[in-house]
């Protein structure tokens, strides 16, 4: 895969978090990412009156990418509502390191890093074997 474009990824994350549907906390969220066959795909925070069933903006990204077709992803950015860049909670780092391993590249205020840094001793279907 050739280098990834952030600038390009973190437009369609500002993107998918003007989707959000966030009337209580009022916090929306978005995330994009680029998948192992060069889709973009996204997602949002979708909340909910119950707060534990609050979905946040990484499950949509994860269905998004299981209802598009599957794949791996390589890279991936979280924003908040002012577009800046969020990291995710510990929940969804362990969605992202499922469909992304320990390569994924998550993108930081101090550049990109590996899932391998972002969730250390990550959790796995490997670990299941």
């Amino acid at each position: 895969m050739s280098s990834i474009n952030w600038d390009n990824l973190k437009s369609e994350a500002k993107l998918a978090m003007a989707k959000a549907y966030a009337p209580y906390s009022k916090f929306p969220v978005g995330v994009a990412a680029l998948v192992d066959d060069g889709r973009i795909i996204s997602g949002c925070n979708v909340e909910n009156a119950s707060y534990g069933l609050t979905l946040c903006a990484e499950c949509s990204l994860v269905s998004e990418l299981i209802m598009s077709g599957g794949g791996r992803l390589i890279a991936a950015v979280c924003v908040d509502k002012n577009g800046d860049l969020l990291s995710p909670c510990g929940r969804c780092r362990q969605l992202l390191f499922e469909h992304g391993g320990e390569k994924l590249e998550l993108l930081t205020p101090e550049g990109p890093k590996s899932m391998a840094e972002i969730l250390p001793w990550g959790f796995g279907p490997k670990d299941l074997s």
